[in-house]
């Protein structure tokens, strides 16, 4: 079914468990003299995507975001999630038992004063958060006077009797023909950073970077779940199930690192700490377990960012090429799409769930597709107004007359892919032109940028805004995110964002996404991917850096305002229009083939 890539859980049946389930959680956390528990959408790696034994938050409530929080009392229970998934969560909880709650800090506190009292004792997974994560949950807990008490076990997973399995999927070698780099040279590139540190790596993508491998322990992203520990003058020491490793890829790891169980960090976490030098440990992704033992150790901890997360963010020659590669082999699966929805939607049989699973189909056609990067945003009407819109059985919409946003993106061995497009089923309106022209225009100014090195993604950010600004509108997410290579569609630390405050260097890829939603009526977002490269073309002194497109595909030219565009724009849109139809043209069959010259013809 494809409503797989959506939901983990039957909705509907687990709204209808979610009393019994609550009220079995609390009895167990009564039985160890706990009064309540924190339910965080976390594995103990801090993925955007859980596997599937690590879905608690989703078994006990029934909501399936990607982020969000379960505050478990005696009598009151709530679910903190942020503004992009507010009316899905109202859609998949039980209201009678969970207040859905801002995930912010005045809301949480206020929430936890009026419930929580003085002497409770609140239990909370210490591998499921991170050491910054613990000191806000614990500040809100404190100043209610209560107390945050780490569990040894997590009571659901007690309680959960189908809970899958942990995945044994065995882990593959990622080639040197994509990957570019063997993994003894960015080994050497990352010992140069640790100047006599040990670094704790608990981020499986960089480990899986580092290493050169891949696997299938998650959905949507190629990831090996693992620790590695790095130190100067030793073997890395790799911490992955033993039931992952083929002879093939069990060769291969030994010929650079020390493999070890996952059960024997614990005990090699405690050796470190007593060598010189500091344990670095990646702020984002490591356990607070993980910190809290090396703390009862008196180890000499450094919370930073891995280093390897800005090595992994700058791709190397092998990595674009693969990535031009993959977006050529992605842009002619779209574009046969968007021929088939231009046939097929005006007949008024095409739903949600049908026109994301035919690009589905285009796409497994290339012969070439792992998996899609992330579950299809597939969006008619208003529900292409919530930016973060998930299909699902009971929302999936016929699409009919107006505008039709869907954004999607592929795994391949090569590269991964993240694109959008927001189509007009009908004769858009004045209005509806108007709002889709400043939208390109956003996209445009993004594109055409060149700036002086060392510039972030928050100082061009305002590029994508300007045309909406001056109408008085704006959209509430950053424009642009990073991408990685066969890896996460959404990777760090690069983005262009009012918060991008990394400097944006050669090989980066990321997305340039500009976007309008009217609340009730339609959304429109459109989306390339691009990578940052040296720019010469110019008379400074300045080292000057600019963006290359990746992404090949038609805009909707019915959907345009020519009249709002300038000369430069126009001939920025022609231009591209004339590399998609010349790239795509020879894979396309002779029908989509001669419905890509028409969406291509000049403005």
């Amino acid at each position: 079914m494809f409503t797989s890539h959506f939901q983990t859980f039957d909705i509907a049946s687990t709204r209808h468990l979610s009393a019994a389930r609550l009220d079995a959680l609390r009895q167990s956390l009564h039985d160890q003299g706990i009064d309540g528990f924190l339910v965080p959408r976390a594995d103990e790696h801090q993925n955007e995507y859980v596997p599937a034994h690590a879905e608690r938050l989703a078994w006990l409530t029934g909501f399936t975001g990607s982020a969000g929080l379960a505050l478990i009392l005696p009598l009151h229970a709530a679910l903190c999630i942020d503004g992009r998934y507010t009316l899905q969560a109202r859609q998949q909880i039980d209201l009678n038992c969970f207040d859905p709650l801002d995930y912010t800090h005045s809301a949480i506190n206020e929430w936890l004063q009026k419930h929580l009292t003085a002497g409770m004792k609140i239990g909370f997974d210490p591998l499921l958060i991170t050491p910054q994560q613990f000191d806000r949950l614990n500040a809100y807990v404190t100043a209610c006077g209560a107390t945050l008490i780490a569990l040894e076990r997590n009571p659901i997973d007690h309680l959960w009797h189908d809970k899958p399995l942990a995945s044994i999927s065995p882990l593959v070698i990622h080639p040197q023909r994509y990957a570019g780099e063997q993994t003894h040279k960015k080994l050497k590139r990352v010992y140069a950073d640790l100047k006599g540190n040990t670094l704790l790596m608990s981020d499986p993508h960089n480990v899986c970077w580092l290493m050169n491998i891949r696997g299938n322990d998650v959905a949507h992203t190629p990831l090996v779940m693992s620790y590695a520990i790095l130190r100067e003058g030793e073997k890395p020491r790799l911490y992955i199930d033993p039931h992952k490793l083929t002879t093939e890829a069990r060769s291969y790891l030994e010929t650079f690192a020390t493999l070890c169980a996952p059960h024997q960090l614990r005990d090699d976490c405690a050796s470190y700490a007593h060598k010189d030098g500091h344990i670095i440990l990646d702020q984002a992704t490591c356990s607070h377990a993980i910190y809290a033992y090396l703390q009862n150790q008196n180890a000499a901890i450094k919370l930073e960012q891995d280093p390897v997360t800005l090595l992994k963010a700058k791709k190397n020659k092998t990595e674009i090429k693969g990535a031009i590669k993959a977006h050529l082999r992605d842009g002619a699966a779209l574009t046969s799409f968007l021929h088939w929805l231009s046939i097929t939607a005006p007949k008024k049989k095409v739903t949600e769930i049908d026109a994301a699973e035919a690009l589905e189909h285009f796409r497994r056609s290339t012969k070439k597709l792992k998996d899609i990067s992330f579950p299809t945003i597939s969006g008619f009407g208003a529900n292409g107004a919530s930016p973060h819109y998930r299909v699902t059985r009971s929302s999936n919409a016929r699409l009919g007359k107006g505008f039709y946003l869907i954004d999607s993106g592929a795994q391949y061995e090569d590269g991964t892919t993240d694109v959008t497009r927001t189509i007009a089923l009908s004769p858009p309106t004045q209005l509806m032109r108007a709002h889709y022209t400043r939208v390109l225009k956003g996209h445009i100014a993004i594109a055409r940028a060149i700036f002086p090195r060392g510039t972030s993604g928050a100082q061009i950010d305002a590029f994508a805004r300007a045309p909406l600004w001056e109408i008085g509108e704006d959209f509430d997410h950053g424009t642009g995110h990073g991408v990685g290579s066969y890896l996460s569609v959404h990777e760090g630390p690069q983005r262009i964002s009012k918060l991008g405050t990394i400097a944006l260097e050669e090989g980066m890829i990321l997305s340039n996404e500009p976007a309008f939603y009217k609340e009730g009526a339609y959304g429109i977002r459109l989306e390339n991917l691009i990578y940052v490269a040296k720019y010469d073309a110019h008379q400074g002194s300045r080292d000057m850096l600019h963006f290359k497109n990746l992404t090949l595909a038609p805009f909707d030219r019915h959907s345009i305002n020519k009249k709002l565009l300038t000369p430069d724009e126009k001939k920025w849109l022609n231009d591209y229009h004339a590399h998609v139809r010349q790239e795509l043209s020879p894979l396309l069959d002779t029908a989509a083939r001669a419905w890509l010259k028409k969406a291509t013809q000049k403005i």
